[in-house]
Parts: structure tokens; sequence; C-alpha cells
């Protein structure tokens, strides 16, 4: 920046400049992929931001005692200077660190670890420079390897007669109906339906909500207290009979929670469940025009699904080739990170006997190592995929954020509203959206750029789980 002096030199000769001092930013140490950046902003920059600041401020400034735009600049810096220097230090402290890297000429593969080393209440006051250092990793320096020379196999499969017939027995087998039971003396049993008049009976009282009129319960369902449905096994319509049972110690209603009580029950009628017949009527009972409409329906959702699958495979291939190809030094920190997540999850599992059974046999330092070649598989990836989008300049839309956050609400029935906001709110929560997003479009690139060859395979083989390697 250059500012006129306000004197002149002898001879009447031409005004001279005082620079001001710029930003200085220095290298304090460069190891591997790690950086020190020294970063330092001059008091006497950042008053001459305050004087024009002030300069611009003062006209708008109204002062009891003064009249609008008459306050002197003295007096509004004594008055304002301190908030205006925060809010100059803040946008230098925002702005410097982007020309401080792009100075540097380095490319952070994650955000910098700000520190600042100048008493703030100094620089505030604007009798100290700001001064802060950043530590960073820096990209790696490799070339991606050529997309187009990428050879890539794409499963295929396409949904047929017997997966469709499958399909609508499993979905007949959802949609379950019950018929009178039939036959000599009969007995409700596992899985049948009754139809029953229940009173419940606290200490010989009846009790709130413990009554109901031609209630329909499937045994085995599970939908009464511990003990009630397995009492009416045996049970013959027309019979009245009286079931002792004890409501769980966490029941809801504090006043039966691991209370003792008797339902006296009638049965009234008994059902089996029968056989859905997959004909038009079916169709229509579950909201379809026609049986071909229903079987259009599952034919489109099956193949959707096996596209699904296919896509994943391929993915896998690419991922496998691209770890393949490249070998390079990997930032530090992010493999910590990145195990770090991964190790958590494990000890989660395995506090809750989730873990694999041939994890479950394995040592805690074979563990480690295993998983932690996964952290460095994931984060070379990401540096590889990142490239690639960089190099072919992938962009995420505001719109596909936008959708993607609006997908994420409709997980939550609800509470969508809460999740918008909550997205809104937190633009870290929001940019982390951006990833999964931006790896598909640059696998979308790959897939549109490379070789991909459709290689038809079996349904079992689609469906298989991949071990991630």
């Amino acid at each position: 920046m250059l500012y006129p002096t306000v004197q002149r030199l002898p001879q009447r000769a031409p005004p001279q400049s005082v620079r001001i001092p710029t930003m200085q930013v220095v290298e304090k140490s460069n190891e591997g992929l790690s950086r020190v950046i020294a970063v330092t902003i001059p008091a006497a920059e950042l008053n001459a931001r305050l004087d024009a600041k002030l300069k611009e401020v003062a006209p708008q400034v109204k002062l009891k005692g003064f009249r609008p735009g008459k306050v002197p600049a003295s007096h509004v810096k004594k008055t304002f200077g301190r908030d205006l220097m925060g809010e100059i230090v803040n946008d230098a402290l925002n702005t410097s660190s982007q020309k401080a890297l792009d100075d540097a000429k380095v490319r952070p593969a994650a955000p910098a670890e700000m520190k600042l080393t100048s008493d703030m209440d100094k620089v505030i006051a604007g009798t100290e420079d700001l001064a802060y250092e950043m530590a960073l990793e820096v990209m790696p320096d490799f070339t991606p390897t050529d997309i187009k020379k990428l050879k890539l196999e794409r499963p295929t499969y396409e949904a047929s007669d017997a997966d469709l017939d499958e399909a609508l027995t499993e979905l007949a087998g959802q949609a379950k109906s019950y018929e009178d039971k039939k036959g000599k003396a009969v007995k409700a049993a596992e899985g049948d339906e009754v139809t029953i008049d229940f009173l419940g009976k606290l200490d010989g009282e009846p009790f709130e909500g413990g009554a109901a009129e031609d209630a329909q319960l499937v045994i085995g369902s599970n939908r009464f207290i511990p003990g009630f449905e397995e009492q009416l096994k045996g049970a013959k319509v027309g019979d009245e009979t009286v079931l002792n049972v004890t409501f769980p110690a966490d029941y809801q209603a504090a006043h039966l929670a691991g209370k003792a009580v008797t339902f006296d029950v009638k049965v009234k009628a008994i059902k089996a469940e029968a056989p859905a017949k997959i004909d038009e009527d079916f169709a229509k009972r579950i909201g379809i025009e026609s049986l071909d409409k229903l079987k259009e329906l599952l034919r489109n959702n099956l193949n959707q699904q096996y596209v699904g699958a296919a896509r994943f495979k391929l993915k896998r291939a690419l991922l496998d080739a691209l770890d393949k190809a490249h070998d390079f030094p990997l930032p530090p920190k992010m493999v910590e990170a990145e195990f770090d997540g991964i190790w958590q999850q494990v000890q989660a599992d395995k506090e809750a006997s989730r873990l694999p059974p041939e994890d479950a046999k394995k040592s805690e330092k074979k563990l480690k190592d295993e998983y932690r070649k996964i952290a460095e598989r994931r984060v070379r990836l990401g540096l590889v995929l990142a490239e690639i989008g960089r190099a072919n300049n992938v962009q995420i839309t505001d719109q596909e954020l936008n959708n993607a956050i609006m997908n994420e609400a409709r997980n939550y029935p609800g509470q969508e509203r809460q999740v918008l906001d909550f997205y809104r709110q937190n633009p870290n929560a929001a940019a982390q959206m951006r990833a999964p997003i931006y790896e598909e479009k640059v696998c979308d690139l790959i897939f549109d750029t490379a070789k991909v060859v459709d290689t038809p395979i079996s349904k079992e083989e689609l469906l298989k789980e991949d071990e991630e390697g």
C-alpha cells in the first residue's frame, strides 16, 4: 500500500510516499509433507486499515453533543476504534491465511491448524504486529493415472421370472391374511390370530387402559406384555379364562411397572394364517390396479437394486485399480484421523459383541495393523480422486448439496425441519455432505472416460458381499 506524506522535500521536489510494511510469510518448517508457515501482518498496516475505516464511517456516526457527520475522527476512534480494529483483525486472519498459502505455493491436504503468536490485546490496541503460525500437511506431489487408459468390467444382471416369482411370494407373505381355523377341537396355537375381550385388574380392581373388546392378537407377535400371549395357546372359541402376568419393571406407566395383575379373557374367534393367492384381487388389495402392473413395478424395482449392486462392484474395481496404480507418501495426520475413526467403530463393535468372528479371534495389534492399512488406502484413494476431480474441474453445485441435505432430512420422518435447520446452522456439517457427492461425481467422470465393458454375471455373484482390502 502507498500512502502520500504530508511534507514536501526542499526545492519543491515531487511528493514522496511512505511504504507501509506488508504481510510477511516465512516457512519455518519443512519436513516431508508437514509445513509450518509463519505469517506477520505489521501493526502499521492494520492501523492504516483502521484509519481508512474511520474515514469511511465517520460521516455516518451520530453521537450526542455532535452534529451528524461532524464527530471528530479522534473521538470516533476513541469510541469505536477497538471494535473496528477487532473486525479488521478478524478479516485479516481470514484473508491472509489463504494468501499466505498461495505465496508459499502449497496446497493443503486438510485445513491448517492456526496458532496466534502475538498478544491479541496489544494487536487490537494497534501497538503490536499480528503474528500467527499455520501447521499443515500439504498435498503429496503425484501425477494421477490416465483415466482414459483404465479398463474396467461392469457386472450386469437382469431380473428373471424366477426372481419375480420370489419377490411376489415375499410380498404376499408380508400382506398376511387370516381365515377361520378349521378342524376338530380347534385350539389357538403360535401364529394364530385370536379375537378376544379382556379386562385387566390390579389388586382385584380394573385399571385404566386395561380393557378392550374384539381385540385381534397374533400369538407370538409379542404385542402384549410377556406371558399374556403364551397363556392363550391351547384356548378354544368360547373359553373364558384368567391370565396372571407381571408388567415389566421399566413399563412406561409407572403405577403398573413391576406389578402383578390379572386379565379376564374371553376367546371369541381363532383364525389361522391363510396362504395368499397372487392374483388380480391380491394386487388390488395392496393398492395396485392389476397383477400385470404389480409385476412390472416389482421387476423394475429388482432391476434398480441390481443396477445399484453392479455400480457398487464397478466402483470397487475402480478403487482397486486406482490403489494399485498409485504409491506416494501420505499425510500422517490424515491417516491418523482416518484410523482413529475406524478404530473407534471397531471398539464400539467389540463392546457390543458385533465384531465379525474372524476379527474377534485376532490380537489387538494385528487388528490395528490391518485397519491402519485400510485407513491408508482410504486416504490414498481420497487424494487420488480429489486430484482427478481438480484436474477435470469437477464441481458441486448448491442445488446438488441442497438435494443431498433434503434426502438426509427425509430419513427422519417428522423431524425434517430440525435436520434442515441443523445443516443451515452448521456450515461444517453441510460441507461434509459435499465429500460423498464429489466422490460419486468423480467416479461418474471416470466411468464415462475409461474403457468399461459390460460383463453378465449370476445373481449370486452380483450380490456376494466384498470385503474392503
